[in-house]
């Protein structure tokens, strides 16, 4: 049992990242629309906005009240879109139900959705033409590229089918040639098909809910699950009873976690590099 260090991986990404700024003499800029009050998104963008300093890329907030109009937060972002020191726009995720995100995010421009959430980034990855692709999903790989895990060929079972996780993610899966299997929270019989599964990402929101008996020895399994239970940080799967099971396993925290805003902002100085070519 090996286990995949995701802060180590995450801190040699992001050297790699300052260098690549460095030595293309880059401005990158990321800019985070936030609309509510929502103490976990404001943790979320601390840690942005904290990690862009540590980077050289330029982070800006951009805050709405819950008593916005939808239209005003259109307007920001098409004026976000045809400002040349932005690279990046994300909207925070969730947002209060009373607006649509989906829409919101179709307005940013393709080359600046550096969360991948835009129909044309979710389009080009369902026609394995991946171009900008989301940090969770992007991160699994890297992670699992950064061990030499086989993915070709394997058989990968996703437990969670959200639109930030588990959708994009399994479509990345079958564009590296593995066979598939999506299971979800109305699956019957979970147990009988995890148990089938060379690699395993968890990604449901159900603290340490998968134990030893769901999997199968020799198993890969990543854990993108981040919940609180009582004092401490856990993960969808129970870290102690499975591990000796597995070839290789993530932690929680310091597995899946890191690499996320890491791959948010690969996106972002990979969006300025394209930029500067592009004349713009």
């Amino acid at each position: 049992m090996k286990i995949i260090d995701g802060n180590h991986l995450a801190n040699k990404l992001r050297e790699n990242l300052k260098k690549d700024i460095k030595d293309n003499d880059l401005c990158p800029g990321l800019a985070i629309i936030y609309v509510g009050n929502n103490p976990a998104s404001e943790v979320y963008i601390r840690n942005k906005l904290k990690t862009c300093v540590e980077l050289g890329i330029e982070g800006n907030l951009y805050h709405f009240e819950e008593n916005a109009q939808q239209e005003e937060i259109i307007a920001k972002i098409k004026n976000l879109n045809e400002d040349k020191k932005v690279h990046g726009i994300i909207i925070q995720s969730p947002v209060p139900k009373k607006y649509d995100e989906d829409l919101l995010n179709s307005y940013i421009l393709k080359e600046k959705d550096v969360d991948g959430f835009g129909i044309y980034n979710v389009g080009s990855l369902t026609a394995n033409k991946e171009e900008m692709l989301a940090a969770t999903p992007a991160g699994v790989i890297k992670m699992l590229e950064s061990e030499n895990i086989k993915i070709s060929g394997k058989h990968v079972v996703m437990v969670g089918r959200s639109k930030i996780v588990g959708r994009p993610l399994a479509m990345m899966f079958l564009n590296r040639d593995a066979t598939v299997t999506i299971a979800h929270s109305k699956t019957e019989n979970l147990k009988d098909i995890t148990k089938l599964a060379d690699i395993l990402v968890v990604a449901i929101g159900k603290p340490l809910f998968i134990k030893k008996g769901f999997i199968k020895k020799g198993a890969v399994v990543i854990d993108v699950g981040i919940n609180r239970l009582s004092d401490k940080i856990v993960g969808d799967v129970d870290f102690l009873d499975v591990k000796k099971k597995t070839s290789f396993i993530t932690p929680v925290p310091g597995g899946v976690g890191p690499m996320t805003i890491t791959m948010l902002l690969a996106n972002v100085v990979d969006s300025a590099k394209k930029a500067k070519e592009r004349g713009k």
